[in-house]
C-alpha cells in the first residue's frame, strides 16, 4: 500500500500513480474505477502475462495504464484501458524459457504422487536431446519457476510443455484456450454403432458436457483424438463411457508443435520460430 498522504482525501482504495513529467518522483492519487477490473486480471486476459507475473511487474513499477505508471497491487482499471509494459518487463519475458519433453510412463506432470516422480526431474544436462538443432544448453536457471503447461497422466506418454512464461501457460491451459492437443490412443473392447459419434460430440463428464472433439480410427485398435480441453483423465473416461478400455495413450502434438523424433525421457528448448 502507499505511504501516508498529506491531502485530505478520506481513507479508501486509491491507485498510486507516478507522473512522468518534470518531476519523475511526483505521485498523485487517482481513484480506482468503481466498476473496473483488477489490473492483473485484465493483463492476463489480454495474454500479456500471467496474473502472478502481472503482480510482479506492477510491484516493480513496470506497468503503465493510459500513460501513467501503476505500482499498487490490487489496482482496478477500466476493461478498455490502454496498458503498456516497460521494456524491462519485456526483456524479462524474452529471457523466460519454454521446454518440450517426451514424458515416459511413471512420471507425473505436476505435483508428485506416492511412488511417482515429477516430470521436471527429467530436465537435466544428460537428458537434453542432442538432435535439437542447437538452442541453449542446460543451465540451472532453467529450472526456476518452470512448471507444466497442462497435464499428462502418470501412465500416459508423449509431449509435455514446461515453461517459465505465463503467456505460454495461459495460451495452452487457459479457460478460453483454443489450442488443439492430438493423441494416439490404443484401445481394447467393442465400440457400439453410435460410439464414435458420441466420442466426437455428445458425452458428459462430471455433469458437464464436453466440447466437440475430432476422433477417428487410425487402425483396428488405435484411435486418434484431437481435443481443445483437458479434464482429468478425460480420454480414458470418454472411452469407458462407450465400452472401450485405454491400454496406451501418447500425446503427439500441441497446436503447431509436434513431438517428432524427440526420444522418450529427453527434452529440448522450444525454438524461436516455433509457435503453438
Amino acid at each position: 500500500m502507499s505511504g501516508p498522504s498529506n491531502d485530505d482525501t478520506p481513507p479508501r482504495r486509491r491507485l498510486r500513480v507516478v507522473k512522468r513529467a518534470a518531476d519523475p518522483a511526483a505521485a498523485v492519487p487517482d481513484a480506482s474505477p468503481a466498476d473496473g477490473e483488477r489490473l492483473s486480471k485484465v493483463m492476463a486476459g489480454r495474454g500479456m502475462c500471467s496474473r502472478r507475473e502481472a503482480d510482479e511487474f506492477i510491484a516493480s513499477g513496470w506497468v503503465r495504464v493510459d500513460g501513467r505508471v501503476i505500482d499498487e497491487l490490487g489496482s482496478r482499471v477500466s476493461p478498455d484501458a490502454r496498458i503498456e509494459l516497460d521494456p524491462r518487463a519485456q526483456r524479462q519475458q524474452a529471457q523466460r524459457i519454454t521446454l518440450v519433453l517426451n514424458k515416459p510412463v511413471g512420471y507425473v506432470s505436476g505435483q508428485p504422487e506416492p511412488g511417482c516422480t515429477p516430470a521436471v526431474k527429467l530436465i537435466r544436462p544428460e537428458t537434453q536431446w542432442q538432435g535439437s538443432e542447437g538452442g541453449p544448453s542446460f543451465r540451472p536457471a532453467m529450472l526456476k519457476g518452470l512448471a507444466p503447461a497442462g497435464r499428462l497422466d502418470v501412465d500416459s506418454t508423449g509431449l509435455l510443455v514446461l515453461t517459465q512464461d505465463g503467456r505460454v501457460a495461459r495460451q495452452l491451459i487457459g479457460d478460453d484456450s483454443s489450442v488443439d492437443k492430438e493423441y494416439l490412443v490404443r484401445v481394447e473392447g467393442s465400440l457400439g454403432k453410435d460410439g464414435l459419434a458420441l466420442l466426437n460430440h455428445g458425452l458428459t463428464l462430471d455433469g458437464k458436457a464436453l466440447r466437440p472433439a475430432r476422433v477417428s480410427w487410425q487402425n483396428a485398435d488405435q484411435l486418434c483424438f484431437v481435443l481443445r480441453e483437458g479434464r482429468k483423465r478425460q480420454i480414458r473416461r470418454m472411452c469407458e463411457l462407450v465400452g472401450l478400455r485405454v491400454v496406451g495413450l501418447k500425446r503427439i502434438r500441441i497446436g503447431r508443435v509436434r513431438l517428432g523424433e524427440l526420444p522418450a525421457g529427453q527434452w529440448r528448448v522450444l525454438r524461436p520460430d516455433e509457435r503453438f
